[in-house]
């Protein structure tokens, strides 16, 4: 299993030093050095086997969170062409099913990522959402994410949240 993660994970990382220097063959003997490194950080950071990337997961989540964004994005730019800012913004605490880890890690920068949301902090089971309407459905919207990000990730949610 170790073999086919340091396979995989070296390929990957080939491929994006070509991407980054535009496939020119006088980089790459920095190049294998970076990539070098960035493998042995990869295994250390997150050791093979402790997720199940999924392909299948990732195509379904790169749809939810370009869906999300776009869907975002427009209500975001609504709210700032009204006349009358009809806004109600504030921080609301979310209880989290994800397990610590990558996938947490994750979750959060996908909220932080989605217009109208910030995450302003994250203690044990619990995060901070800073929202432009607080009257929204926000966890039922966090809920999805963990899930999708479950599913891609091969991880198993808690009960209760």
């Amino acid at each position: 299993m170790i073999l086919r993660a340091i396979l995989w994970r070296g390929v990957l990382l080939a491929a994006l030093w070509c991407l980054l220097t535009e496939g020119r063959v006088d980089s790459w003997g920095l190049g294998v050095a970076s990539a070098v490194l960035a493998l042995a950080a990869s295994l250390i950071l997150l050791p093979p086997g402790s997720i199940r990337f999924s392909l299948a997961g990732l195509a379904v989540f790169l749809v939810y969170f370009i869906n999300q964004s776009l869907r975002a994005g427009v209500r975001v730019a609504l709210l700032a062409l009204r006349p009358r800012l009809n806004i109600h913004p504030g921080i609301e605490p979310v209880s989290l099913r994800m397990p610590v880890g990558v996938g947490r890690v994750i979750l959060v920068n996908t909220l932080n990522l989605l217009p109208g949301t910030l995450v302003v902090d994250l203690a044990a089971n619990h995060l901070y959402l800073h929202t432009l309407d607080i009257g929204g459905s926000i966890e039922e919207e966090v809920r999805v994410a963990e899930l999708r990000i479950a599913k891609m990730l091969g991880l198993d949610l808690d009960d209760e949240p």
